[in-house]
């Protein structure tokens, strides 16, 4: 019988906070700053975010670079209604942007209001938020910077 259940409430948390340590903390003072870094990994590439440890070997890596601003679209989705807690509201398109300089892409958001509007291979560049905090949001949003690939 279904009334015989015993139940208890159970709440999931993590308690503990880690710090940014030396490479996200630079990553993260550089987007307060207006620019982006990366990190160069074992084989000369450079990681864009940077990470701490070489994603082939392992091997810790402390070698930041600066990246550009702007970049070009590698792929990308259409996101046609709104989520709460998204960034802008919808229509918007969510991309990999590979910035100048770096071997890899991030994640982030491209403000068009449609389809006709973005392309892979398509240039974009940063728009920064009005008040930076060294956080992921300092980048407001990617826009069209004009151009192909």
């Amino acid at each position: 019988m279904t009334d015989d259940l015993l139940h208890a409430p159970l709440t999931i948390e993590f308690g503990f906070n880690r710090t940014t340590g030396p490479v996200v903390g630079a990553f993260y003072t550089g987007l307060r700053e207006g620019k982006v870094l990366g990190i160069k990994g074992a084989d000369g590439r450079v990681v864009c975010p940077p990470v701490e440890y070489d994603p082939t070997t392992g091997a810790p890596l402390t070698e930041m670079v600066e990246v550009g601003t702007e970049g070009t679209v590698t792929t990308w989705s259409w996101v046609p209604t709104d989520r709460e807690g998204q960034v802008l509201p919808a229509p918007y398109a969510l991309a990999l942007v590979q910035l100048d300089g770096a071997d890899t892409a991030m994640l982030h958001v491209v403000d068009v209001s449609s389809t006709d509007q973005i392309s892979t291979g398509d240039r974009v560049k940063i728009r920064w938020a009005d008040e930076r905090q060294g956080l992921l949001t300092d980048i407001a949003c990617f826009e069209p910077a004009g151009g192909a690939a």
